[in-house]
């Protein structure tokens, strides 16, 4: 089974607001860029990456939760973030049954984690020259 179609079987195991609102979260994080792919990781949450881990979706009870891998770097104009302020690294988003989700914030969020990976990718290694240069040889004198 692929990482979507586990993500796709874990939001209809949850039949209430929660499989909703996850639904909700997921379809406007893949419509922020084309290249975010999903994965499965830690024994059942979806991730999602683009040159890094971007955001991980979990369905707790009483309460949906995107924490942002980066988060505490991340510009946040519009206050998603309610919790993980503790951090130096991560922040999140817990969303309560009626909660709306800012679908232009949290895209414009997605595209700052996004560009936060890529910053911080370290360029790729060059192969570097192994031929020394040499001084030409001295030709011997011979007497």
């Amino acid at each position: 089974m692929t990482p979507s179609q586990r993500i796709d079987q874990m939001i209809a195991d949850i039949a209430d607001w929660r499989g909703q609102t996850l639904a909700s979260l997921r379809k406007s994080i893949l419509a922020a860029d084309p290249e975010i792919t999903e994965e499965w990781k830690w024994m059942g949450s979806p991730v999602w990456e683009r040159d890094g881990i971007i955001a991980v979706g979990n369905a707790h009870k009483g309460k949906v939760k995107l924490t942002f891998m980066y988060g505490a770097k991340l510009p946040d104009p519009d206050k998603l973030f309610n919790t993980g302020f503790e951090g130096n690294e991560r922040r999140a988003i817990d969303l309560f049954e009626g909660d709306k989700v800012n679908e232009r914030a949290l895209k414009a969020m997605i595209r700052a984690a996004i560009a936060f990976n890529q910053a911080k990718k370290k360029p790729a290694k060059t192969a570097k020259k192994t031929a020394t240069a040499r001084a030409p040889a001295k030709k011997s004198k011979k007497a």
